[in-house]
C-alpha cells in the first residue's frame, strides 16, 4: 500500500478531503445535487518551523484539524437550515461574526473535550482514593475510567440517526482513500469492496490519546486533586503529539509490530464507520477529485512497480551471470589442473623410463665386466 497523503473527515451528508494545504468538502443537498467547496489552509508551521518537528507537529495538527473540522461542519449544516437563518448569514458583518463564532466554537470544543476526557476521570477516580492508597493503582483506575468514558461517548453518539449517517460517510471516506492507496481506479465499484478501516483515522488517534495518557500518568508523581487535574491538562499537547506520531508512522509503514499495536484503534473504528451506500461513495469520490490527481498518482505507482520489477530482474540477471562466470572459471581451473596433472604424470613417466634405461645400462656394464674376467681366466 502506497500512502497518498490524503486525510479527511465525514460531515453532515458529505465528506471533506484534505491534501497538503488544500481541502474540499462535498455535500449532497436535499435536492440530491452534490455541491463542492474548495479552500486553502496555510499551516502555521510554515511560519514557525518548530511545529515541523516530531511531537510539536502533532500538537499543531490537532488544533488545525479542529479548526477545519468546525468550518466544514458549518458549511455542510448550512444546507439544512431554515431560510430565515440563511438570510441572517447574508448580512454585511457575516465574515466578522463567522470568525468570532469560529473562535468560540474551537475554544468550546477544546474545553468540553478537556472536561469530559481529562478532568472527569480524575474526579471519579478520586472517589476511590480512600480505598486505593497505591498511587500507581489509582492512576491505572483513572486511565481505565477515561477509556470507558470515551467508548461510552462513541456508543451513545452512534445511536443518533444523524450520527449514524455521518458514520456511513466516514466509511465512504476510508474506503475511497483505501481504494487509491491499494492501486485501484476511483470508481464506485472499486471503492465498494474496500475496507472501512484506516490506520490514520481520527478515531484511532483519540483512542491512543487515552491509552498513552494512561501510561504517562501512571509514572507521574502523585499529588493532591488540584495537581492531578493541572498535570493532565498541561500534558494534553504532549500526549496529542506522541499519538499523532504513532498513527503517522503506522499509516506509512507496513510492519508487524505496528500492525498489532494499531489493532485497538482499528477495532474502535467498527463503532465509528458504517457501510456506505453508492450515493455516499459518489460524494467522497467528488471530494477527492477536487483536491487530488488520482490518475497521476496511480500512474506513478505503476511506474514505481515497473522500476522495482526491472531492478529485480536486473539483479537476477546479474546474479545468474556471476554464477555462470563462476562455473566457467571453475571449469577452466579444473581443466588447467588436469593438464598440470597429466604433465606431471608424463614427466614422472619419462623420469622412470630414464631411470630404467640407466639401470639396464649399468646391468649390461656389469655383465661385460664378468665376461671379460672369464676370458682372462680362460687364457691362463
Amino acid at each position: 500500500m502506497k500512502p497518498s497523503g490524503i486525510g479527511g473527515m465525514a460531515v453532515m451528508e458529505g465528506v471533506m478531503m484534505k491534501n497538503q494545504d488544500t481541502y474540499a468538502v462535498a455535500v449532497r443537498k436535499p435536492n440530491n445535487e452534490i455541491v463542492v467547496e474548495k479552500n486553502t489552509q496555510k499551516s502555521f508551521s510554515d511560519k514557525v518551523k518548530l511545529f515541523k518537528l516530531p511531537i510539536f507537529r502533532g500538537m499543531l495538527v490537532f488544533v488545525e484539524s479542529l479548526v477545519i473540522g468546525i468550518k466544514v461542519l458549518n458549511f455542510s449544516a448550512s444546507f439544512f437550515e431554515d431560510e430565515e437563518e440563511e438570510d441572517k448569514k447574508k448580512k454585511n458583518n457575516e465574515q466578522q461574526s463567522n470568525a468570532l463564532l469560529m473562535a468560540l466554537a474551537v475554544i468550546l470544543s477544546i474545553g468540553m473535550s478537556i472536561a469530559l476526557f481529562m478532568v472527569l476521570p480524575v474526579l471519579i477516580s478520586s472517589i476511590f482514593s480512600k480505598l486505593i492508597t497505591n498511587p500507581y493503582a489509582l492512576a491505572l483506575v483513572e486511565g481505565l475510567i477515561r477509556i470507558t468514558i470515551f467508548i461510552g461517548y462513541v456508543l451513545a453518539a452512534s445511536q443518533m440517526k444523524e450520527i449514524k449517517r455521518v458514520f456511513m460517510y466516514h466509511g465512504a471516506e476510508h474506503k475511497t482513500i483505501n481504494c487509491l492507496e491499494n492501486g485501484f481506479e476511483l470508481t464506485v465499484e472499486n471503492v465498494r469492496f474496500q475496507s472501512k478501516q484506516n490506520k490514520r483515522c481520527g478515531t484511532s488517534f483519540m483512542l491512543f490519546v487515552m491509552i498513552i495518557s494512561l501510561i504517562i500518568f501512571i509514572f507521574l508523581p502523585s499529588g493532591n486533586l488540584a495537581w492531578r487535574i493541572l498535570s493532565r491538562v498541561l500534558l494534553i499537547p504532549v500526549i496529542s503529539g506522541i499519538s499523532y506520531e504513532f498513527i503517522r508512522l503506522a499509516g506509512r509503514t507496513d510492519n508487524v509490530v505496528l500492525d498489532i499495536l494499531s489493532k485497538p484503534g482499528l477495532l474502535m473504528q467498527g463503532l465509528t464507520t458504517k457501510e456506505p451506500d453508492d450515493s455516499m461513495i459518489e460524494v467522497a469520490i467528488k471530494s477527492v477529485e477536487t483536491i487530488f490527481d488520482w490518475q497521476a498518482f496511480l500512474e506513478s505507482s505503476d511506474d514505481e512497480k515497473k522500476e522495482d520489477k526491472q531492478t529485480s530482474k536486473a539483479t537476477v540477471n546479474k546474479n545468474n551471470k556471476l554464477e555462470k562466470n563462476l562455473k566457467s572459471n571453475n571449469s577452466k581451473n579444473s581443466a588447467k589442473g588436469n593438464t598440470e596433472v597429466v604433465g606431471k604424470a608424463n614427466k614422472a613417466g619419462k623420469k622412470a623410463k630414464e631411470e630404467t634405461a640407466a639401470t639396464l645400462e649399468h646391468k649390461d656394464a656389469e655383465d661385460d665386466d664378468i665376461l671379460k674376467a672369464l676370458d682372462k681366466y680362460l687364457d691362463f
